[in-house]
């Protein structure tokens, strides 16, 4: 199968060009090419618009009116997948709020059938917390808090088919239980932590690769006491950022890709289950959050996650920082590829790399969505219809 997309600009990993010939087999891509006098199996006129390598994203805690916590089931992570490809989503970690540790294990084997049973997207799972600080649990419940102990790390550390992600507060836990999960293949992340400088630069030397939502729910940087931000700046550890106009100021989403650059810093949505959906409210543990002007927040002003997709966190980095958006894509796709070691099959358009891109058009909003060479038909109907 050789797709032509043409009239527009695709980004690969040597620069965007005007058009190209994708050849793909068995969803995966086989070669790609200047665009040809000879005959394409299918033509898609881009319209002025962009072919981009599919987005990553790390956090995701529902979409399509699911939350994962309520329903850790394949059917679950099945809709929330469907729901974030519309946006351009073709790998995503279903992510579990702070829970019990049955929920966990519950949470874990859903993922795992999942991918068995060829969801289209999950390549893992995200567990954010309960290992976190209780003063920067944001809307996590106290109740739910605790420290890690053996029963739980042999849950985690057991072998899974995807990439398991491990949010929380290394100044709550033991540098040999990071390497304990580490040396077991969970990539390990800093978030709702209140950690000083010291304690997360012992955390990243024993292991730790990440930080969840950096500057949100973590210990800030000063200039007598860096944090766990500054800790962050000073390493190579990936960082992720919600770029959504609210939680975090356009000049330090500027600042945070100016002192990690691109190449470590990955756009992610904390998406909840409103999107994808026009509700207006949604319960998370018991508490009523509110949806209004994109924002999902609790009665008591709570950050509740987000109502963010990726084509929007994408767009929105783009207005602040006025970065080319083949760098900025670069972040939603390669850069979240690489922290999740699956760089050799995802995150560019590029022979041995499944066949996910998302075409978004000249104002970057999301067109189409591929997913292993298909038609994602939630997200282009009319493409599908095409193609039959």
């Amino acid at each position: 199968m050789i797709i032509r997309f043409h009239n527009g600009r695709v980004a690969l990993p040597a620069g965007a060009v005007g058009a190209a010939d994708i050849a793909t087999a068995d969803g995966t891509v086989t070669s790609v090419t200047p665009a040809a006098a000879t005959p394409a199996d299918r033509v898609v006129d881009l319209e002025g618009g962009w072919l981009l390598p599919g987005f990553i994203d790390t956090q995701v805690n529902g979409g399509g009116g699911v939350l994962f916590n309520d329903q850790v089931d394949v059917a679950a992570i099945a809709a929330i997948g469907e729901a974030h490809a519309r946006f351009g989503t073709t790998a995503f970690l279903p992510t579990l709020i702070s829970d019990t540790p049955a929920q966990i294990a519950a949470a874990l084997a859903a993922v795992d059938a999942a991918i068995e049973q060829g969801v289209p997207g999950v390549v893992g799972i995200h567990i954010e917390g309960p290992f976190i600080n209780e003063v920067k649990r944001g809307i996590h419940e106290a109740h739910r808090i605790r420290r890690l102990d053996a029963d739980i790390l042999d849950i985690l550390t057991a072998p899974h088919r995807g990439r398991v992600m491990l949010t929380l507060a290394p100044e709550l836990c033991d540098d040999e239980d990071i390497r304990t999960l580490v040396r077991h293949g969970v990539i390990v992340s800093a978030g709702h932590s209140d950690a000083t400088y010291d304690e997360a630069q012992r955390a990243i030397a024993a292991g730790l690769s990440g930080f969840t939502h950096l500057f949100n729910a973590m210990s800030p940087l000063h200039h007598r006491n860096p944090g766990a931000v500054g800790a962050a700046f000073d390493s190579d550890a990936w960082c992720g950022l919600i770029v959504d106009d609210v939680h975090l100021h356009p000049a330090v989403v500027r600042l945070a890709i100016h002192a990690k650059g691109k190449d470590r810093i990955m756009l992610v949505t904390d998406a909840m289950p409103s999107v994808g959906t026009d509700v207006s409210e949604f319960t998370l543990q018991g508490k009523r959050i509110a949806v209004k002007d994109g924002v999902c927040i609790f009665e008591d002003g709570t950050l509740a996650g987000t109502h963010l997709d990726m084509a929007s966190a994408l767009r929105k980095t783009v207005e602040v920082t006025g970065l080319p958006v083949t760098d900025v894509s670069a972040m939603a796709s390669a850069t979240p590829a690489t922290f999740l070691s699956l760089q050799d099959r995802l995150g560019t358009i590029a022979a041995g790399q499944r066949a996910d891109w998302v075409w978004l058009d000249n104002g970057l909003a999301p067109r189409a969505t591929w997913i292993g060479g298909q038609v994602i038909p939630a997200s282009a109907p009319d493409l599908v219809q095409a193609a039959q």
